[in-house]
């Protein structure tokens, strides 16, 4: 009989540590900046500056290639730490990890580890994640872009769809099928640089994540060496699975620090504000909304460092896939319902921009569509539950 995987239900002192560090980073140097990369659609740039000096970039990046080679667990409270005061920024810093985890997975290449991770590590370059299209999102074996084999390299044509931070990343992790014939067993993942040929042709003017830009790629005929796919041709999809099941807990993470950094505001809010001669704290029909949102954001946060803790023991790929999918459902449906719920509390200044909450409402929504809608979420939870 198999064991049961630890779950940390609590944090070692590392992590804590981790944690009052990441409190006073995020304080300091990322919420100062929030408001003002909200409005002005802007990149976070100081925030990415001040995290290169505390080596964010290379968090997950394992020790060999410089970095810290951190856990799950931990990844996911950094990850939580900055939504809750910047989705924004939480997702720039995110989107790099993102980027790389197929380059760790049993489908990585030592010559792209060697060649690229020391560099992000350093934060000397940042990447993106290119499996969407314009007509191809859940549907991954659907995907067009092209990969044709010509001698030691291959020729990449299409277009990739909803690029988190286009036009900003050095690399790309591309997928593309090498056999159009195939289906999902056609598809191969390339690193490819940027100044290859890698064109922006659309950035997003979108409703959140504003700081964090969106944008649609295009390839036309660029050519890739042979050495930057990743593990053989064929092997793209299951590098693809394989790396959402490992960075769906991050994203359940961001929900969660959107969600306790709403849940922050209304609280602190509802001691300053006074209606009928009292604090609106002291209102027992808002302290039952606020008991009902903090309990939320406790039960996603359990479900996010379990996740995190499968993924850190090891656990086999269909007890962990369950678990991210149920991490990242519940926990970011929990940033879009306690959001809402903030921004009522706060009444009609939650529908201004001069309080942080009705900005995590609209950063709350994304969090609901990427990285596998939470409708797929739920054919995923539901498949394993029913068999």
């Amino acid at each position: 009989m198999t064991e049961p995987a630890p779950q940390p239900m609590l944090l070692t002192e590392e992590q804590h540590e981790f944690r009052r560090v990441m409190r006073r980073f995020t304080d300091e140097k990322v919420a100062p900046h929030a408001a003002a990369v909200d409005r002005d659609h802007r990149y976070p740039q100081e925030a990415w500056d001040a995290g290169v000096e505390l080596g964010l970039p290379g968090l997950i990046v394992p020790e060999a290639y410089g970095g810290s080679e951190a856990d799950a667990v931990t990844k996911a409270i950094m990850m939580e730490e900055l939504a809750r005061a910047c989705a924004s920024t939480s997702l720039c810093f995110g989107i790099t990890d993102l980027c790389i985890l197929p380059w760790l997975s049993p489908f990585g290449s030592e010559a792209v580890r060697h060649k690229y991770l020391p560099r992000i590590a350093a934060g000397e370059i940042t990447g993106s994640y290119c499996l969407s299209e314009p007509d191809t999102g859940s549907d991954v074996a659907a995907i067009k872009m092209r990969a044709v084999k010509d001698g030691d390299s291959y020729v990449l044509s299409g277009t990739k769809q909803w690029i988190t931070n286009a036009g900003k990343s050095s690399v790309y992790t591309i997928f593309a099928k090498t056999d159009p014939d195939a289906g999902h067993r056609g598809i191969s993942c390339f690193v490819v640089e940027a100044d290859w040929g890698v064109e922006v042709a659309k950035l997003e003017d979108k409703m959140g994540m504003r700081g964090s830009p969106t944008g649609q790629i295009v390839l036309d005929g660029v050519r890739v060496p042979a050495e930057n796919m990743l593990g053989e041709e064929g092997q793209g999809f299951y590098a693809a699975m394989w790396t959402f099941d490992r960075s769906r807990p991050a994203i359940a993470a961001q929900g969660l620090g959107i969600a306790q950094g709403a849940l922050d505001a209304a609280v602190d809010y509802m001691k300053q504000r006074s209606s009928f001669g009292k604090p609106i704290a002291e209102h027992q029909g808002l302290q039952f909304m606020v008991a009902d949102m903090a309990t939320r954001v406790e039960a996603s946060r359990l479900l996010v460092y379990r996740a995190c803790a499968l993924i850190d023991a090891g656990a086999p790929d269909a007890e962990l896939a369950t678990a991210s999918a149920m991490a990242k459902l519940f926990a970011t449906d929990t940033a879009m319902s306690v959001t809402t719920d903030a921004v009522q509390l706060f009444g009609g200044y939650g529908y201004t921009t001069d309080f942080p909450v009705e900005r995590m409402m609209r950063d709350a929504k994304l969090t609901q569509i990427y990285e596998g809608t939470n409708q797929i979420q739920r054919v995923i939870i539901a498949s394993r539950v029913l068999g």
